[in-house]
Order: C-alpha cells, then sequence, then structure tokens
C-alpha cells in the first residue's frame, strides 16, 4: 500500500511538472506548428531515467520505496516515453536486440493506430 501512495504522489508531482514545463517550452518556442513541449519533456524525462537508472544499477543508489516514487511516479507522471526508452534500452543491453527492435515497431505501430482508430471511431460515434 506504501508503494502506491508514493506512486501516486510521484504521478502527481510528475503530471504538475509536465504541464509546466511543457508549458513553459512551447510558450518559449512561440510555435503553433510544432509540439516542442511535448518534445522538451520526452527528452527531459529520457535523460533522467538514463542517468538515475545507471546509479541505481551500478551504485544501489536507491531503495525499492525510491524506486517507485521516482521511476515509476515522478517519471512515468512526467513522460511514459522515459520508461518505454530505458525498457527497450534494458532489452537491448540483455542482448535481446530483436525484442528491443519489436518493442520499439510494436509502440510505434500499435498507439499510433489506437490513436488514429480511437479518433476515427469518436468522429463516427459524435459526427
Amino acid at each position: 500500500m506504501a508503494k502506491l501512495f508514493l506512486a501516486g504522489i510521484g504521478g502527481f508531482i510528475g503530471s504538475v511538472l509536465r504541464y509546466s514545463v511543457s508549458g513553459f517550452v512551447q510558450n518559449l518556442s512561440r510555435s503553433i506548428d510544432f509540439p516542442y513541449g511535448t518534445l522538451a519533456v520526452n527528452l527531459m524525462g529520457c535523460l533522467a531515467i538514463g542517468f538515475l537508472s545507471q546509479l541505481a544499477e551500478t551504485r544501489g543508489f536507491f531503495t525499492a520505496e525510491t524506486r517507485t516514487l521516482v521511476f515509476i511516479g515522478v517519471l512515468g507522471g512526467f513522460t511514459t516515453f522515459s520508461a518505454f526508452s530505458n525498457e527497450t534500452i534494458n532489452l537491448w543491453r540483455e542482448g535481446e536486440t530483436l525484442l528491443a527492435g519489436i518493442n520499439v515497431a510494436a509502440h510505434l505501430v500499435l498507439c499510433l493506430g489506437a490513436v488514429w482508430i480511437s479518433r476515427a471511431v469518436a468522429f463516427q460515434i459524435w459526427k
């Protein structure tokens, strides 16, 4: 139950950070044509999860509870792209190159497809 609470608190923090940072970067870019804010939070999240997971693996830097708060909560709320990227790198590092490639392809094809299909369904229902 404590880990659930930590993930929830971290998720709240990460979501608020995502909203704030993404909006700040988007406003700074003065662009309405490209989602610079989303790109920025995804890149920041990937940098953070890479750096922190290396510390966790090689230095035992985090307790299980801290990993739950930071990795699942804060970074999960900030961007799930960081988790996807870290899991793909872990597969690759473990020699599972094919699975890493399948993970990338599956996320791109299935997730983009899911958005496209669900938008089409919503359009048909509420046209």
